[in-house]
């Protein structure tokens, strides 16, 4: 590189305006190191929370604490990130912190997961739902940062849907394992059965939203022009040993047979990517996002 030369990179922006916050998302390459330094006469005296995203399919673990940073303007900071970041900008009078506030590692991991999911989100999002989110936000960090029990309460919206969210986490990576239980579920994620079947009575309870998801993956599987199981070895593999039950359960489910979404599979008239099969059906994506927008009390388009 020649002397005075200056390194660019190419680099995204994307930001919504929340009400009385704003949430910024920055795509960059993840070869290029993003950094934020305290000025030192700051215009604004923002709190400013930001987390380095990641897969929605990685675990929580410690690894969120690290990659999470909570501070104001007004303070002393330096903020590095690489590839994606998230950052909710707050104004002051919001919350009422410390200027460097201590925050635990499961409050950290907590917000680290609910920035995530809002962004995630966002595209679900109706103007009328706007304020809502917004305070939820608020009332979010507000319990994290100083844990009462009125603002748990308080905050009960957004931790219901990062609760949904973790225990859709867990149940996608245990989907065919017998052991994969409401009662293991509640010890995974660290919540009782009482609101847990609260948070997932929209999909009928949380064994209903399990055995819905598992039969979703028996229809992928059938549909699957290349999958040369049995439909009895499909149902089995998804811990339906019986089949009469099974294709009772399927056809209310989904208007069909487990037989004849196999024909239309491997006649090419039904692709196993597709979730489309039933008028009012949308697989996957919506029932988990209906879930999710339940708990924060957004209303979404069917």
């Amino acid at each position: 590189m020649k002397s005075g030369e200056t390194i660019t990179f190419e680099a995204t922006e994307n930001i919504w305006q929340l009400g009385d916050i704003v949430l910024a998302v920055i795509n960059a390459s993840p070869d290029h190191l993003l950094r934020w330094e305290h000025k030192k006469k700051p215009a604004v005296d923002n709190w400013v929370v930001s987390v380095k995203d990641t897969c929605a399919s990685c675990t929580a673990d410690s690894a969120s604490r690290r990659r999470l940073h909570l501070t104001n303007l007004t303070a002393p900071h330096v903020c590095d990130s690489e590839g994606r970041l998230i950052a909710l900008f707050l104004p002051y009078h919001t919350i009422d912190a410390p200027l460097q506030p201590e925050i635990s590692e499961e409050a950290a991991e907590f917000l680290a997961d609910y920035l995530t999911l809002l962004h995630h989100n966002l595209s679900h999002l109706r103007r009328s739902n706007v304020t809502k989110v917004a305070e939820a936000t608020i009332h979010m960090l507000a319990a994290l940062l100083l844990p009462s029990h009125e603002k748990l309460a308080q905050a009960q919206a957004p931790i219901d849907a990062v609760i949904a969210t973790r225990t859709i986490r867990a149940i996608d990576a245990k989907l065919a394992d017998p052991a994969l239980t409401p009662d293991y579920l509640c010890k995974s994620v660290g919540v009782s059965r009482s609101r847990l079947y609260r948070i997932f009575e929209p999909a009928g309870g949380i064994s209903s939203y399990i055995r819905r998801r598992r039969l979703l993956e028996t229809r992928r599987a059938l549909a699957d022009s290349s999958n040369i199981h049995s439909i009895a070895q499909i149902a089995e593999n998804m811990g339906f040993t019986d089949p009469s039950t099974y294709s009772r359960m399927f056809k209310r489910e989904f208007g069909l047979s487990p037989k004849a979404v196999r024909a239309l599979g491997w006649q090419g008239m039904l692709q196993s990517g597709s979730p489309d099969m039933n008028p009012g059906d949308s697989g996957n994506r919506t029932l988990n996002t209906l879930l999710v927008s339940n708990s924060l009390g957004m209303s979404i388009d069917s």
